[in-house]
């Protein structure tokens, strides 16, 4: 449960960092509304990221695996478009910003897993 916590916390962060970062990513909620999106984007990742994987595989063995850059970009679209659905004040302005935002999410997640580890290393 505590790991859960822990990577939902780091998506909030990595969203907003995003945000920040990135023109045509928007967020114009509050702290509630951003863990809403961190939520939005997990489940976004743990149900539909395995689907769109395993149907683009092919691409994703010819282009060595950066389509899967693509695929990030196309995670951040969805939860965009469900976050402005649902009023919770994130928004995303077309693909080139979901792929720059895909990636700063990426990087920005791994510096927090690097940094606080949810597990003990032996």
């Amino acid at each position: 449960m505590r790991r859960l916590l822990l990577h939902w916390i780091g998506n909030a962060i990595a969203l907003w960092v995003a945000c920040h970062l990135i023109p045509g990513l928007r967020f114009t909620g509050t702290a509630v509304d951003l863990v809403l999106v961190a939520a939005v984007f997990g489940a976004v990742n743990s149900i539909l990221r395995p689907i769109v994987t395993v149907l683009t595989c092919p691409l994703i063995v010819i282009t060595l695996g950066l389509f899967t850059l693509v695929i990030n970009a196309l995670m951040l679209l969805v939860t965009g478009w469900l976050s402005a659905r649902w009023d919770l004040g994130f928004t995303v302005a077309g693909f080139w910003p979901a792929f720059w935002g895909g990636l700063v999410v990426g990087v920005v997640s791994l510096i927090l897993s690097l940094a606080f580890p949810t597990r003990r290393r032996d």
